[in-house]
């Protein structure tokens, strides 16, 4: 359970005025915007990152570990793959409000959970693709999350054969092209842009916030970001505490 952080209501009052005027706005989120759905998160102070562990995870969802060592791959990634617990939080639930209402044109996301969709958002970009879609590496089967956490021991395809792989961008994986040129294309025509729930330090994902020309930039995140000086209004606190006082006009 997250530790709820107090945010001036003046903050409040900025977001709700930015809100209500901007006609184009788009989201980028990143593991902050999940954790609060009770899933860990990776760069934060207590995140899987920086929780001990015999193999640093860095190092585990790697191409190459993925593709030597497979079988220790999954050991690992399997109780990772979702929380059973776990469900869209507020922010999830008021940003698919704010699509609804026309005022948000684009998620753009980080995480691999596919809670956005489960709260109701259609128009999202997964940068690191998502838990949900897997493939066969030999002849491209497709698996849903459901294979997945039944099969035991590692996933093989049952046409072929192969190892099936995630649809997730490893370390040493680039994103997806045309995933990434949506992101900038989207974030270029923004008139607002909202960024919620991630450090902003994993790239190129990071950069795709140099491509926003529009008026206003908001950042929400508990931790700083090396983006802060850039914003608006920077808020410290849980996105989805605070995307939960606005209301959606």
């Amino acid at each position: 359970m997250l530790e709820s952080i107090p945010v001036p209501q003046e903050q409040i009052e900025h977001l709700q005025r930015l809100v209500d005027g901007c006609h184009h706005m788009v989201f980028f989120g990143g593991a902050g915007v999940s954790t609060e759905s009770g899933l860990v998160d990776f760069r934060g102070q207590n995140g899987a990152y920086n929780t001990p562990s015999e193999i640093p995870l860095e190092q585990v969802y790697s191409h190459d570990f993925f593709f030597q060592r497979t079988d220790e791959f999954y050991k690992i990634y399997r109780d990772r793959i979702r929380c059973p617990s776990a469900f869209p939080c507020a922010a999830h639930k008021k940003l698919a409000e704010l699509e609804r209402a026309g005022k948000l044109k684009t998620i753009i996301t980080q995480n691999t959970d596919n809670f956005h969709q489960d709260a109701g958002s259609r128009n999202v970009i997964e940068l690191h693709g998502s838990v949900y879609r897997n493939y066969c590496t030999k002849c491209g089967a497709f698996y849903d999350i459901g294979y997945m956490i039944d099969a035991m021991g590692t996933p093989y395809c049952r046409r072929c054969g192969g190892v099936i792989k995630p649809d997730v961008v490893l370390y040493q994986e680039r994103v997806k092209e045309e995933d990434k040129q949506a992101a900038k294309e989207a974030i270029a025509a923004a008139d607002f842009l909202l960024v919620g729930g991630t450090s902003l330090k994993v790239q190129p994902a990071a950069g795709l916030v140099n491509y926003f020309r529009g008026e206003h930039l908001v950042i929400i995140n508990r931790d700083p970001t090396n983006y802060d000086r850039k914003a608006e209004l920077v808020i410290r606190g849980n996105i989805g505490e605070v995307l939960s006082q606005i209301e959606v006009k």
